[in-house]
């Protein structure tokens, strides 16, 4: 897969949250409330507002009862009426801590809820705002609010400096919590994305190899049937009356373009092996050969050894992997491209090197990881290419499911450029499996 496909595809996926998640959140969030009201009312004695709370939850109840009837809760919401819901949460918690300490109250940290899930589910623009409104809300309370409900006659009356610093560890709650939650589920979701490339290429590369297959066995299959077609009409054309040669002369023609044509398909097939085992410099001589006419000499090392040379099933994994890295390599190098392979009777091993300008050291530790693209191109000294970095991760993915350990580093001083290791154990090289499509 192109690093320059269109990153929108796979880097902005529309988020839609169900209605029934946040309406589940909804009813957690009001029978905790009424749980809390019933214990302070009743179990504690303690003496506040019982009864604007309690209408606070009622009416939270009314809108989820409403909601739940007006709309089916399994429909998926656009970000913005979710954020909609949310910022009533935040407004909810801000009304019941008004009339129970505001800021005084140890409950004020439940702000961080809803932003937290905006940060899991919706738009960054969402988030903020969302962080922006519990931020202020806050802040309000710190100045306007009823007492803590406490024992005794004697409302407690926390130091200014005190509630200052807890609006301080709510706002850096909400900020640091929300980006961290945020970049751990933004990339969970990368990876899901280019995880779901990575199956949608090897199912393409298993599809071609599986339409090579049809067409071995249709040649197979239909030969024998035009063969007697062709033998038939030639009978009959020999005792038919003149009027009919000419139609049976048309068909034994055709049955025999029909042969012909088979008879390449066959020929192609056989050319390609598709379905037997080759050879390891086979295999390599396959992947490079549609990267040679791009202006970058391919210089291929087999090192021969005493021990024979490993023989694998055509797997399409490998063959687009090794053929993702050497594009890589083609376009990147200045010259030349090396792919050197070696065996024993325990490893197997593939090293392609370009002579280019190598891979950033920021990023030398990160490669492989997807939507991570960032190699100056030779050509330019001031222009840095980028794209969606799926292919080297869709690459080094199918590899490692086929046994490979795939790692990358720059040629040391004086020399330049980016060297792709691919390392198997040779049992599993030789057995490799081609590795299954996730299904849908």
């Amino acid at each position: 897969m192109s690093d320059d496909q269109n990153s929108s595809d796979f880097r902005h996926p529309r988020r839609h949250v169900r209605l029934d998640t946040i309406l589940r959140l909804r009813w957690l969030a009001a029978l905790g409330q009424i749980s809390a009201i019933f214990i302070v009312a009743q179990g504690l004695e303690f003496d506040f507002a019982v009864l604007p709370c309690l209408a606070i939850v009622a009416a939270s109840a009314v809108v989820n009862l409403g909601l739940q009837i007006a709309f089916n809760p399994m429909q998926r919401m656009e970000p913005i009426y979710a954020a909609l819901l949310l910022a009533l949460n935040i407004a909810e918690l801000a009304g019941l801590l008004y009339f129970t300490g505001g800021l005084q109250n140890p409950f004020a940290f439940l702000f961080l809820g809803p932003v937290l899930i905006a940060a899991t589910a919706l738009p960054t623009r969402f988030t903020i705002s969302l962080g922006i409104l519990a931020a202020s809300c806050a802040a309000l309370l710190g100045y306007a609010h009823q007492p803590l409900p406490w024992a005794g006659e004697e409302a407690v009356q926390l130091p200014e400096i005190y509630l200052i610093g807890v609006w301080l560890s709510i706002l850096l709650a909400i900020g640091v919590t929300s980006v961290y939650t945020f970049q751990v589920t933004e990339e969970a979701r990368k990876l899901a994305d280019a995880l779901s490339a990575t199956e949608l290429v090897l199912e393409r590369e298993q599809h071609l190899t599986q339409i090579d297959g049809m067409a071995a066995a249709a040649a197979h299959e239909l030969g024998t049937p035009l063969s007697t077609i062709f033998l038939i009409s030639r009978e009959l054309e020999k005792s038919a009356p003149p009027e009919m040669v000419g139609d049976l002369r048309t068909l034994r023609e055709q049955a025999q373009r029909c042969r012909e044509i088979l008879a390449k398909i066959s020929h192609l097939n056989a050319a390609g092996a598709p379905f037997d085992q080759m050879p390891l410099s086979t295999l390599i001589e396959e992947a490079v050969a549609p990267h040679r006419d791009f202006g970058v000499a391919i210089k291929i090392r087999v090192a021969v050894s005493g021990v024979s040379e490993p023989v694998v099933m055509r797997n399409p994994a490998i063959l687009y992997g090794i053929g993702n890295i050497l594009e890589n390599a083609v376009d990147f190098a200045r010259e030349t491209v090396e792919v050197n392979a070696w065996w024993n009777a325990d490893t197997v091993q593939i090293m392609i090197s370009d002579d280019g300008p190598g891979i950033k050291p920021d990023l030398l530790k990160r490669i492989g990881e997807p939507y991570l693209s960032r190699r100056r191109h030779p050509d330019d000294a001031h222009t840095e290419r980028s794209g969606l970095g799926l292919g080297v991760f869709i690459a080094r993915t199918l590899l490692e499911r086929t046994g490979a350990k795939v790692s990358f580093r720059n040629k040391l001083f004086p020399d330049h450029g980016a060297v792709v290791q691919l390392t198997w154990p040779r049992n599993r090289f030789e057995n490799s499996e081609i590795p299954a499509v996730a299904e849908a």
